[in-house]
């Protein structure tokens, strides 16, 4: 991320003179430098665009340069929108539209007409952000002055959807089998998905994984059990299990990085070959920045290594989840995520214990060795990815993870104890509303603001449930996207 650049370019006109436009200039550089020391990505001024040819050929070269991954457009002074026509028909990438101006306060004294024309931005702004709407462009808007650390905030989390949409438009999924048979949420036209998302899903054989397997060396597995050890408490003797998850990782991770894939699934129900569905393997996978989707999900699959880039550097955590049980006692209504044994270590209260236990579910000859943890309290969201025929949809809701009142001696999987937004009856009923999966990302670190860009930039719908959201009031924002 640190690598990629956000081109600066500012709006002025050659109506005031020469030293206007040398003042703008100076100003532009101070701006980025500011900026460029407060975001995640290089931060990088590109020119003043005057006249339609500039803009144009400004934004055709950001089209062509594949380390440029959007554009932020300031309006120093009064820019005729008109020249920006033919150069934002043509933007390719994310777009910007900061709402600043140089000075922060209105100089009561130094104020006058020399001073309004250099600094009118206001005037700019709604200039510019008229013809964003006429070409009906999706752009992100972020209004204050530029030094507030909230703006840098907000700027810098809309950088990061641009790099998720970047790893979006360069992603490939592999898939180990097929869907888990008769589920349908899990399903969805995967063509589509490569039109609008730019995802390369395919399958190939588990007889290959397999065979990888095979190749990996016991001085691999040593290596890596190593850095298990360094990581994790064991609480199994059953080494060997443990080593079996190694051999399964190593075999997994090398598949994936032939091929270039940042993401993968499989399913327990085809296990050909194996002696274990990879449970600890999956979860370290994950903790690397992996994605991963149970049952062959390949759209939380994507999803999951999405947000993992997108949040890069981010101490909450992000893991693929699964809605398993609820307590619905009043006054301590919670929802229990986990799964069979895929949950992302990056989520652990405390230092996760590998484990080896039976599960009775899929083809599995022996114990798989996993991950066992509480998720650390926090507020969190869960993403959904669901195709609705005609179009996909992305469902975010608000939650709560709590601290868990309850020792679960019995369960040995990797679990998250969580509160929904509004609450669970409400929350529940409105997800079930929006047609959100079982299989979800959870994430402690990409709010709904950072995912309603993502979803834009990705041409989908952006359905969020949060503390304000009635039944009435999804249902009505539902009835609009069904028009569609």
């Amino acid at each position: 991320m640190q690598n990629k650049e956000i081109w600066f370019i500012v709006g002025s006109q050659y109506l005031y003179g020469d030293e206007v436009l040398k003042t703008i200039e100076k100003r532009a550089k101070e701006t980025a430098t500011f900026i460029n020391k407060k975001t995640p990505m290089k931060f990088i001024f590109k020119g003043i665009v005057k006249t339609s040819e500039e803009a144009t050929k400004l934004i055709k070269e950001a089209n062509y340069q594949d380390n440029c991954l959007g554009i932020v457009t300031w309006c120093h002074t009064f820019s005729p929108s008109k020249m920006w026509i033919n150069g934002l028909k043509l933007l390719q990438k994310p777009w910007c539209h900061l709402a600043t101006q140089y000075n922060q306060e209105i100089p009561n004294k130094e104020i006058d007409m020399d001073f309004m024309n250099l600094n009118q931005a206001a005037h700019g702004d709604r200039e510019h952000g008229f013809i964003g709407a006429r070409l009906r462009l999706t752009r992100k808007i972020i209004m204050g002055y530029w030094k507030d650390p909230s703006v840098l905030d907000e700027l810098s989390n809309w950088m990061r959807v641009c790099y998720a949409y970047y790893i979006s438009q360069n992603l490939k999924v592999v898939r180990f089998g097929d869907n888990m048979r008769n589920v349908a949420v899990t399903e969805g036209d995967k063509v589509e998905a490569q039109i609008k998302f730019g995802w390369q899903v395919n399958t190939w054989a588990v007889g290959d994984l397999v065979k990888e397997m095979k190749k990996v060396t016991n001085q691999e597995i040593n290596n890596l059990m190593a850095t298990y050890k360094s990581l994790y408490e064991f609480k199994t003797n059953k080494l060997d299990l443990v080593k079996y998850q190694a051999r399964e990782e190593i075999a997994l991770k090398r598949m994936l990085d032939k091929i270039k894939a940042g993401a993968f699934t499989n399913t327990f129900e085809d296990l050909y070959g194996m002696e274990q569905l990879p449970g600890l393997a999956t979860q370290h996978l994950m903790s690397l920045g992996y994605g991963y989707g149970g049952e062959g999900d390949w759209k939380v699959s994507a999803l999951t290594h999405i947000i993992k880039m997108m949040t890069k550097g981010m101490k909450g955590g992000t893991s693929f989840m699964e809605d398993y049980t609820y307590n619905l006692t009043k006054g301590k209504e919670f929802s229990l995520g986990a799964h069979m044994l895929e949950v992302c270590p990056s989520l652990a209260n405390k230092k996760p214990r590998i484990e080896t236990h039976h599960l009775g579910i899929g083809m599995n000859q022996k114990d798989p060795a996993r991950l066992v943890f509480e998720g650390k309290p926090g507020k969190a969201t869960v993403t959904s990815i669901v195709d609705m025929g005609n179009r996909f949809r992305m469902i975010v809701q608000d939650i709560e993870v709590v601290k868990s009142p309850y020792s679960m001696p019995n369960l040995p999987t990797a679990r998250v104890l969580w509160k929904a937004m509004p609450n669970l009856k409400d929350g529940a009923k409105l997800w079930i509303l929006a047609g959100g999966a079982h299989h979800t990302v959870l994430s402690m670190d990409a709010n709904a603001s950072m995912l309603r860009d993502l979803a834009e930039l990705l041409d989908m719908d952006f359905v969020y449930i949060n503390k304000d959201t009635t039944y009435d009031s999804l249902k009505r924002e539902l009835a609009l996207f069904d028009k569609r």
